[in-house]
Formats: C-alpha cells, structure tokens, sequence
C-alpha cells in the first residue's frame, strides 16, 4: 500500500504541476506530448491521474492510519508504543 500511496502522490503532483502550467501560461503539457486534449494518449494519462487521486482520498480510510508513505517496522512501532 506505501509504493501504491507514492506512485499516486507523484501522478497526483505530475497533475497539479500540467494544471499550474496551462493556468499560468495556457500551455497544457500532456495535450503537447500526445499531440492533442482528446488524442488517446493524453485521455489515457488523464484517467490515470484521476485514479490515482480518487486512490489518494479512499487510502486512509481504507486503512485507518491516515496516509501513509513509508513503512515503519513492527518492531519500531510496538518499542514507541511501550515508552509511551
């Protein structure tokens, strides 16, 4: 579940970065690869970063910890838990 949290993380920031740029200087980035807003290529990342934030928003409930994007040993987690 953290690889899958970070590769969402990335795409959702891959995203945000095309949005920032077609709202500062109408240049949308993914529509220049692929040759075009509605070519399939472009429709097919866009799908793809969608998922990946609908994932972002159902992960922590689905888990119950919040979000997370790295692992902590078991045994990490139980020696905080006792000095607590």
């Amino acid at each position: 579940m953290v690889i899958a949290n970070i590769i969402s993380y990335i795409l959702v920031l891959l995203g945000a970065v095309n949005w920032g740029l077609y709202g500062i200087f109408d240049f949308n980035l993914v529509s220049w690869i692929f040759g075009g807003p509605r070519s399939v290529g472009a429709i097919i990342v866009y799908v793809i970063i969608t998922l990946a934030a609908i994932w972002l928003i159902v992960s922590p409930i689905l888990s119950g910890n919040g979000l997370r994007l790295r692992m902590r040993d078991r045994e990490e987690t139980a020696y905080e838990e006792q000095e607590a």
